[in-house]
């Protein structure tokens, strides 16, 4: 009676929980904001934390691994954090200040030949013995021009009237998110300076609330979880370097201007699984095709070459086999991520559908164990 009170008890408030869902979701959803926003530079920092320690402990077996002096191991920790901050900030400013003067030339180059492209089309259009035809088209369409222009001219006086309020959110934007970004790194060092200490908080709080048969289960699940992310992680910045240098190493050989920048670019973009390339490509064809168009179809065509030998080659050797996920979930984790959560979904998706996709497949082993070799081919026969 005491099991089956419980099982009531356990599904009246799941009942109920549903049932509030249902009845009020925008409340919840709202509330659900706010508490995201509030927590959102934890969450930060702790992602940023552990990403951090992925290079941290490299970083610490080889700052002086063997050493018995006290103030060596002491300062072990904190020079290992500082060193691997200023790699992560050296390599973003450094892709940044390659890519954003170039983009920013092409642009004012674009823009500025616009004009001509205009003026070489009327010219055109002047000397073409179609221009008759073309105007008596456009006079059979019934086009009001003076209900386009209003419309045309509304739409400008609207939007001057909106840009002072949109000046003031973006920049209330802007200092909340700089805000956020410096809380995060202070939490993520927090958390790295003394990872120790809070593990075994953790450990002793956990031991004392929770099962021993639960909290087995949380181990394995965040002992996989761990496994996938971190594997994923360090694989996929080793194929971003990768496919950045061949990249970079290609557009040389076949003197693609803008080398460099675009190869940096390239990479840093490929930290995003299969979309993050293409981004980088698309940039990459706007700095060439200003300086020739045939160059940034020919760049397209490099790039086609190139992502087929990342597809094939590099992807599934450097990242595929260390999360152990076939394709057509990777690009359904991509697909899924990015429609939730944007870029950020593109990132963590193919983590998390890795981490799941190993769960359920040692769940289902635990289950239905595969038969023997063969045993399975006698009873083929």
């Amino acid at each position: 009676m005491e099991i089956n009170r419980k099982r009531i008890i356990q599904a009246a408030i799941i009942g109920g929980l549903f049932l509030i869902i249902l009845i009020y979701p925008k409340q919840i959803y709202g509330a659900f904001t706010n508490i995201l926003g509030v927590i959102l530079p934890l969450i930060l920092g702790g992602a940023l934390a552990y990403v951090l320690n992925l290079l941290c402990a490299r970083l610490e077996k080889w700052y002086f691994p063997h050493t018995k002096k006290r103030w060596l191991q002491k300062s072990r920790r904190p020079v290992v954090i500082v060193v691997a901050l200023l790699i992560i900030i050296a390599v973003i400013l450094g892709v940044l200040q390659l890519v954003i003067p170039k983009f920013a030339t092409a642009l004012g180059d674009f823009f500025t030949s616009v004009p001509t492209i205009a003026n070489n089309t009327a010219n055109w259009l002047k000397d073409t013995d179609q221009l008759p035809l073309i105007t008596k088209q456009l006079e059979s369409m019934e086009i009001d021009w003076q209900s386009i222009q209003s419309k045309v001219m509304q739409y400008f006086t609207s939007g001057v009237s909106g840009i002072f309020g949109s000046a003031f959110t973006i920049f209330g934007n802007i200092t909340k998110g700089i805000v956020n970004f410096f809380l995060a790194v202070t939490f993520a060092i927090y958390i790295l300076s003394s990872k120790e200490r809070l593990a075994n908080n953790v450990r002793r709080v956990s031991h004392a609330f929770v099962p021993q048969r639960a909290l087995d289960k949380i181990h394995y699940v965040l002992q996989v979880a761990n496994k996938m992310f971190s594997s994923f992680i360090v694989g996929q910045v080793t194929e971003a370097f990768v496919l950045g240098t061949l990249c970079m190493l290609g557009m040389w050989l076949f003197r693609f201007p803008n080398a460099v920048p675009i190869g940096a670019f390239i990479g840093i973009m490929a930290l995003i699984p299969i979309f993050g390339a293409w981004i980088g490509a698309a940039v990459g064809f706007l700095l060439i095709v200003v300086d020739s168009p045939l160059k940034a179809f020919l760049f397209i065509v490099f790039i086609l070459v190139l992502q087929q030998l990342e597809n094939n080659l590099i992807y599934p050797r450097v990242v595929g086999t260390s999360i152990g996920l076939p394709g057509i979930w990777v690009l359904a984790a991509i697909t899924v991520g990015s429609g939730v959560a944007g870029i950020i979904g593109m990132l963590l998706g193919v983590p998390i559908t890795a981490t799941l996709y190993q769960l359920l497949r040692d769940a289902t082993n635990k289950r239905a164990p595969a038969k023997p070799q063969k045993k399975a081919e006698a009873a083929e026969k």
